[in-house]
């Protein structure tokens, strides 16, 4: 093998290795990277009180009337709701105002939740893999709760 040949070789071993290292992704958090993926809102107790499921989905239908804001994830636990969501390319210059304008119509909206609202890429990407984690039948409720509120203190952290 010429030292060409072999520096290509190692080069593609390399590309691969880089690419496949991040393999605790679920297919979701994967393309959320890149692309809107526009998940269902999650309710995280499997026997919700009356109308959880419809007040998630008024979550999300309200958070997406903000023009700026493109794909939003929404998870509801026992006591707090996370609303995480990515911002136009164009509109992160004023995140701080979106994300205020929006916890306000929320919580003016919906005075009895408790938000968490997140702009954070890191935050939503938590987010998507918490509710792809829910999905799987041997992943429990109090699980699910426990790590909601690990992504809510990771959020405070942050801001």
């Amino acid at each position: 093998m010429t030292n060409k040949k072999c520096a290509f070789f190692i080069l593609i071993c390399s590309i691969c290795v880089l690419l496949t290292g991040c393999e605790k992704d679920t297919p979701n958090s994967r393309w959320s990277m890149l692309k809107k993926v526009d998940p269902e809102p999650v309710v995280i107790y499997t026997e919700p009180e009356a109308g959880q499921k419809e007040l998630v989905q008024g979550i999300k239908e309200e958070t997406n009337t903000i023009s700026s804001i493109y794909d939003v994830a929404v998870v509801k636990g026992k006591k707090d709701t996370l609303v995480a969501y990515k911002v136009k390319q164009m509109a992160r210059f004023k995140m701080k105002s979106i994300e205020k304008e929006l916890t306000e119509k929320l919580e003016s909206k919906y005075p009895e939740e408790k938000f968490t609202v997140s702009s954070d890429f890191k935050i939503f990407l938590e987010t998507i893999r918490l509710r792809d984690k829910i999905q799987e039948p041997d992943f429990s409720e109090d699980k699910a709760d426990k790590r909601l509120k690990e992504i809510i203190k990771l959020n405070n952290e942050l801001t």
